[in-house]
């Protein structure tokens, strides 16, 4: 599944004309263009959708949103690593518990 989620922009940086932010999504962080929101500035939330900033968000409503996210294991879903999230369900362990057992 793939979902517009709220973030905060930690940095931005202009990166072969295009503008471009680290931006952190309940503690994961990844790179998102700014173009639809040129004026978009450090520390401000943003909803993000295939690392695109898509529409400014408040504060509150990001925080209570990532929240839900994290309770429902969503963000786990959409950041976490894919090949350990297809071994637990394949009902196989990861890799690196593989060699210690």
């Amino acid at each position: 599944m793939c979902l517009a989620v709220p973030g905060r922009v930690l940095q931005i940086e202009e990166r072969d004309g295009t503008r471009m932010a680290a931006v952190d999504f309940g503690g994961v962080v990844k790179e998102v263009c700014l173009e639809y929101l040129p004026d978009l500035r450090v520390g401000e939330y943003a909803i993000v959708h295939v690392g695109f900033a898509l529409q400014r968000l408040d504060e509150e409503s990001a925080k209570q949103t990532l929240e839900l996210f994290a309770e429902l294991g969503m963000l786990q879903e959409e950041f976490g690593d894919a090949w350990e999230m297809a071994a637990a369900e394949a009902g196989v362990a990861p890799v690196e518990e593989v060699g210690n057992q």
